[in-house]
């Protein structure tokens, strides 16, 4: 792995630990020498994921798309900085950069960038980790729900396994470095249907 994406809040959120853990996280990153892709801003979590790791000496690249570049305010000391059409092309390019993905806490747009790179996980058009860091157990309840999916037989245990899941960056990041991924031969058979 080189790069690792993060989908996170353009907000810092209610409680101090959210924006601690996006520090950490960054920092962890440079650490194990692995560069961030991430959603470009300036504000909230992204502001402070890209902040760490550009203040360790790591590199950090951007994607936004044009009409957030003022509402997320476009970072200015990045790496790099791509500037898109679309939240399409954003998340396309980002998933093309990463070997991973992992989700801070945030809003919708985190859940749905999180939620699409993870099925595609689960379709086999990529096997690249993706997890969550579960600051301050932000992510319980999405989490709940996963295993509610699974009891109701809408994903399969194995399929729930795709989620890696760990409160500090350092041991999720040591889960990412473990992970293998699951091979599909049939999606689902008509006796099943």
């Amino acid at each position: 792995m080189k790069y690792l994406c993060v989908f996170c809040g353009s907000s810092p959120g209610a409680k101090p630990v959210y924006k601690l853990a996006a520090q950490q996280l960054g920092k962890a990153l440079v650490e194990r020498g692995l560069g961030l892709v991430y959603g470009g801003g300036n504000v909230g979590l992204m502001g402070a994921i890209a902040d760490a790791v550009m203040a360790a000496g790591g590199e950090a690249i951007g994607v936004i798309p044009e009409f957030l570049v003022a509402k997320e305010i476009a970072h200015p000391g990045l790496s790099q900085l791509h500037v898109v059409d679309s939240m399409h092309a954003r998340k396309a390019m980002m998933a093309e950069l990463a070997d991973g993905f992992i989700a801070l806490p945030g809003g919708y747009g985190t859940y749905e960038e999180f939620c699409e790179v993870l099925t595609w996980a689960q379709l086999g058009v990529h096997q690249k980790p993706c997890g969550l860091l579960n600051v301050n157990g932000y992510y319980n309840a999405l989490l709940a729900l996963f295993d509610h999916a699974v009891e109701e037989e809408f994903v399969r245990p194995r399929h729930r396994g795709l989620i890696l899941e760990d409160q500090d960056p350092y041991q999720l990041l040591d889960k990412f470095a473990l992970f293998k991924p699951i091979t599909l031969h049939k999606w689902v058979s008509r006796d099943e249907i």
